[in-house]
């Protein structure tokens, strides 16, 4: 033991990183806090605000090594190419973050067939496919750790929110992490979810939402929603030697909205 000890813990510096949904919100921010931390950071989004690109240059203006591929997590093959490149770029892959995800609501009698299979698709799916694709490196690298962003949503029915798909959506990224913590145990892949409260992402900040934020707030314990910054810790957390003995885990980062 040295002194030196809790900050091996948190060392990312001879990882590799490949985050979904990482041009925006908790995912942009996770993935700076892994490169914050010494990781090369593959970053993955769909989006076409420059988000993506924001993502990989303030990483490089911080000194980081970071590159940014366009795809959609509901196509497997897209993963599979952004890995590939991973591979030819990094040479391994050892830290998986999944962010990418959407959230809208509608009572379950007036939702339609295609909101429900929308987000199912791209919340649910997505990270199976993502999952996969991640594995399939990391068995050539020697094992890693993938975490999943879920949501408290995947543990409780929110009050107010009529949003019967994002909830199971969720719920069912949580039973999938665990499942896949149990099947890769022994290949030497960790697999954990963090499940957020309600976040002060850009979605949950706009002036049309004011109302609904200070009930947000007003409903969680610490009376206020959590800034994106509080999951970068947890993420690099699990992503890190810090956490080895965690597999199957669902880090709720709430508030300590779900005590209630």
């Amino acid at each position: 033991m040295d002194k030196h000890f809790s900050q091996r813990l948190f060392d990312l510096s001879d990882r590799v990183a490949f985050v979904t949904g990482a041009g925006s919100g908790i995912g942009q921010m996770i993935a700076y806090g892994f490169a914050s931390a010494g990781a090369k950071v593959a970053c993955f989004d769909l989006r076409e605000d420059g988000g993506l690109l924001e993502t990989v240059s303030t990483i490089q203006e911080m000194g980081g090594n970071a590159f940014a591929y366009t795809g959609d997590v509901r196509d497997i093959a897209h993963l599979r190419a952004a890995i590939a490149e991973v591979k030819a770029q990094f040479g391994r892959l050892d830290v998986a973050l999944n962010a990418a995800g959407i959230a809208n609501a509608n009572p379950a009698l007036e939702m339609e067939h295609d909101q429900w299979q929308r987000v199912i698709d791209i919340n649910l799916t997505g990270v199976w496919n993502s999952c996969k694709a991640e594995a399939e490196l990391m068995l050539e690298s020697g094992g890693g750790s993938i975490i999943n962003i879920a949501s408290m949503s995947g543990v409780i029915v929110n009050r107010g929110l009529e949003q019967a798909h994002y909830n199971c959506s969720k719920a069912g990224v949580i039973h999938l992490s665990k499942s896949l913590a149990m099947e890769w145990a022994e290949k030497n892949i960790r697999v954990n979810t963090i499940s957020p409260g309600y976040t002060a992402t850009p979605m949950n900040t706009r002036p049309e939402m004011v109302h609904q934020t200070k009930s947000f707030e007003s409903q969680t314990p610490m009376q206020r929603m959590a800034k994106v910054e509080e999951m970068a810790g947890p993420a690099i957390f699990l992503a890190a030697d810090a956490s080895s003995f965690c597999t199957g885990v669902d880090l709720l980062v709430d508030g300590g909205f779900v005590c209630w």
